[in-house]
């Protein structure tokens, strides 16, 4: 059996090797900023040349670190359910983190984040049968700062047994949050999202992320913040060497600290509206060097970071269904491994219900057309067709019963005729998204922590507020 998957390319092994070329050239001439002395002390025992906190980094060492980094990066579930494989090829979705804001029904009510909200908003990935892995989607506000992700990853914890995607700040995190997953069934069960300052700056809590996740072989998921003509050049190509400098810099410390350390490629970039300098997400140029960084990251053998299912759009309108559609679909195309911020409205600032609720359907629509077609004996139907025949039907056939169960068959986007849907009450995408979120967070927990573990775990967490709290 051959599976023939669609998938889109922008760059080619030759276009992947120029870019890495000069990817080299601006790591061995310019260099990166590396403001932590653990990693630059890794460097200078390794043999780049640092000047302060400048580092040249030669070719061997961005070599010698692809070497050893991991092709397949496993991350499991805390639910028993099995979990995911990272690799170039397979795409897994998700949901972003840390939205300041929330849309309600009819997406027009809009209100600050609350803890409540985050182990809600995790209970309510664990029911959509798409979402592969779960972001918070939630910062919440009444928190603070040094508190607010121990108390988040808590919340999810308690709402999904799926993978999480965290944004701890500190690295003194790390160990917390290990032990709390595996108080709550697999320590292996989450990774970690860091990000450089861009342009070329590995920060403190950045480099410090990426040493100790190293060390203690947590998943980093490394992934740049440029902007195409702010903090990065205004051309494709030229956004595409400097964040593969970022990430293939960000590869070394990490593969310094521990050689295999298991490590995703960001392949995401942000745009910016030139008349405005505000951030956005759906612009087609930051989509298309998006594509180009996935190719680039297969080219290296890395599992990647992307993002889609999103859109700039204050609520959830016309504009909402065209972008979250096209950009889930583009970057799905682009083989990205881990697709998130999906169900992200107003660039990012905003999450919503109802928007994951329909982004979870049209994941499933996306899933389906990603799939091809299979070649076999089976699916090449010769007997079939020869069986019914000229002027025959297929209709009642056996084989087609068993093949119908395949295909999608959509709860809220509407395939009626249109009699039928107007007596019914001529019900709108929103409406019936309100109706069926409604139904999914009213329904019983799909997932619950055992006794023992939710005590373990709170107890975790109130020793961590007690700590922080006194300063």
């Amino acid at each position: 059996m051959t599976q023939y998957r669609l998938r889109t390319i922008a760059l080619d092994e030759a276009g992947c090797a120029a870019v890495h070329a000069a990817t080299i050239a601006v790591l061995e001439e310019v260099g990166v900023e590396v403001q932590h002395e653990r990693a630059l002390a890794l460097f200078e025992k390794a043999g780049a040349r640092v000047d302060g906190t400048r580092v040249r980094i030669p070719a061997g060492l961005v070599d010698d670190a692809l070497a050893v980094a991991p092709r397949s990066v496993p991350l499991t579930s805390r639910s028993g359910a099995g979990g995911l494989t990272l690799e170039a090829g397979p795409v897994y979705y998700g949901t972003g983190s840390d939205c300041l804001y929330l849309l309600g029904p009819g997406a027009k009510d809009r209100r600050p984040v609350s803890l409540a909200d985050v182990e809600d908003l995790a209970a309510l990935q664990e029911k959509l049968p798409n979402i592969d892995f779960v972001m918070s989607m939630a910062h919440p506000h009444e928190l603070s700062a040094t508190f607010a992700p121990v108390a988040q990853f808590a919340a999810m914890l308690r709402g999904t047994g799926k993978p999480l995607i965290m944004v701890p700040e500190l690295a003194a995190d790390i160990d917390l949050f290990n032990e709390m997953a595996a108080v709550c069934g697999a320590a292996g069960s989450w990774a970690l999202y860091a990000m450089p300052t861009p342009p070329l700056v590995h920060g403190e809590h950045s480099a410090a992320r990426l040493v100790r996740c190293a060390e203690l072989g947590v998943p980093m998921v490394y992934a740049t913040a440029l902007l195409q003509g702010a903090t990065a050049p205004a051309s494709r190509a030229g956004c595409l060497v400097l964040t593969n400098a970022e990430m293939l810099s960000g590869l070394v410390i990490a593969e310094l600290a521990k050689p295999g350390a298991p490590y995703v490629y960001g392949v995401a970039q942000g745009g910016m509206n030139p008349r405005t300098a505000h951030v956005l997400y759906s612009n087609p140029e930051a989509m298309a060097v998006q594509q180009a960084s996935a190719d680039l990251a297969t080219f290296y053998g890395l599992p990647t970071f992307g993002y889609g299912g999103c859109s700039d759009s204050l609520m959830l309108d016309d504009q909402w269904a065209f972008e979250s559609g096209m950009t889930l679909l583009t970057a799905a195309q682009a083989g990205v491994t881990l697709l998130h911020d999906i169900g992200y409205v107003a660039s990012g600032t905003a999450s919503s219900y109802e928007s994951m609720v329909v982004m979870d359907e049209l994941v499933g629509w996306v899933k389906a057309y990603l799939d091809g077609v299979t070649i076999d004996a089976e699916a090449l139907a010769v007997e079939e067709i020869c069986a019914v025949g000229p002027g025959g039907t297929h209709l009642a056939r056996k084989y087609t019963r068993r093949h119908v169960r395949d295909y999608v068959m959509p709860q809220l986007i509407s395939q009626d005729q249109y009699d039928g849907w107007a007596a019914a009450g001529g019900s709108t995408l929103l409406n019936r998204t309100a109706q069926k979120t409604r139904e999914l967070r009213d329904s019983e927990p799909a997932y619950r922590l055992e006794p023992d573990a939710l005590r373990r775990l709170d107890d975790l967490v109130e020793k961590a507020r007690q700590e922080r709290e006194a300063g």
